[in-house]
């Protein structure tokens, strides 16, 4: 996959007047000379990097000049294989900090200047979910980089209701790890851990090693097993797991092998978590019923995450009770995509962040 170049002179034009970042309100005087440049998927297997018109905010929107975006293993699979919520065409993206430049009139819960987290979501409210506190799972959720535009842009439009301030002090490459933390955190939840709790986190990964330092809060019992060596070494894990058995087990990786593992390793009462979801050929697995009987075992999914968990998130981060900044790995533009992409299939790297407003590797 590689980005077509389309609009590579005005790109180069808008890098001198938009660089550095900057705070403020758009002049509305220029609607239609200010432009977005954005990566967008067209169709799947490929993406292009496209000038986009900027608009007025529509009726409860916020104009989110994007400061920093996150790349993960979602939006490597959007791209090269599609998702069963992708509606196209469509610009990724679903971890976002940035600056509020413009707003509908009817918002005051911002203002102009603020620097928010974008939670990716907007849930309906009224389904049998969202009046459970489940907002994740409200069937008519629309996800920013797959319902609607996301991310990897300059700007992007979102919904009032789903951004969150960013603390001063916060910094923008620290804060974007608030969606990734926040779906760690859905996954924890997933039982109630106490100190003499025993935690197997299966992946190293930016997401397992968030898990990881997640469960630590709770036990110092956790034990990391990842194959990948320069991973391991960073989470000083195991290559295999060790000979115990453990009271909550997650999987943070894509490997069927791993979960088989895990079913494995699971204590009598113990919490499997499906946290990593497999390719469709692989996500059908034998499995004992009776085992999972006669042991009182728990298997449960744990897919995305919701508003509150994002707000809880964030307090993690500003209090740094969760420390990010050794995860990042690489910071690329959006013309350096497909390298960031590369980087994430072959796990040669750990977080990989996008800065739209990067210029420095143009050629």
């Amino acid at each position: 996959m590689q980005p077509d170049g389309k609009g590579l002179c005005v790109f180069a034009y808008q890098a001198k007047i938009h660089n550095p970042f900057f705070i403020g309100r758009i002049d509305k005087r220029k609607w239609g000379r200010v432009k977005n440049r954005s990566v967008v998927v067209n169709s799947i297997g490929s993406f292009t990097v496209e000038e986009r018109e900027i608009r007025p905010c529509h009726a409860g929107e916020v104009l989110v000049k994007v400061a920093i975006t996150g790349l993960c293993r979602t939006d490597l699979k959007i791209i090269e294989h599609g998702h069963r919520d992708l509606v196209l065409p469509r610009v990724p993206g679903e971890e976002v900090v940035g600056e509020i430049v413009d707003k509908d009139r009817s918002v005051d819960v911002v203002s102009i200047g603020d620097v928010v987290y974008v939670y990716p979501g907007v849930w309906c409210g009224e389904c049998a979910a969202c009046r459970c506190g489940k907002f994740n799972l409200c069937r008519e959720m629309k996800i920013m980089g797959f319902h609607r535009d996301g991310g990897f842009a300059q700007y992007v439009y979102v919904p009032a209701q789903s951004v969150l301030k960013v603390p001063a002090g916060l910094a923008f490459c620290e804060a974007v790890f608030a969606e990734p933390l926040s779906c760690c955190i859905n996954a924890i939840e997933k039982k109630e851990l106490c100190s003499s709790d025993k935690v197997g986190i299966w992946g190293a990964g930016p997401a397992g090693t968030l898990l990881a330092r997640l469960a630590k809060c709770k036990t110092e019992q956790v034990a990391v097993i990842e194959p990948h060596a320069d991973r391991r070494m960073r989470a000083s894990g195991f290559c295999s797991p060790p000979d115990e058995k453990f009271d909550m087990i997650i999987v943070a990786t894509n490997s069927r092998d791993a979960y088989r593992e895990a079913f494995v390793n699971l204590a009598p009462g113990g919490t499997l978590v499906v946290f990593s979801g497999l390719a469709p050929g692989d996500a059908v697995q034998p499995l004992s019923l009776d085992h999972i009987h006669y042991n009182e075992q728990i298997v449960c999914g744990a897919y995305g995450c919701c508003y509150h968990h994002s707000v809880q998130a964030i307090e993690l981060l500003a209090t740094r009770k969760i420390v990010v900044d050794d995860l990042i790995s690489d910071t690329l533009s959006l013309w350096e995509l497909d390298a960031g992409l590369t980087i994430v299939k072959n796990k040669t790297g750990m977080k990989v962040l996008l800065d739209p407003w990067k210029v420095d590797t143009i050629k």
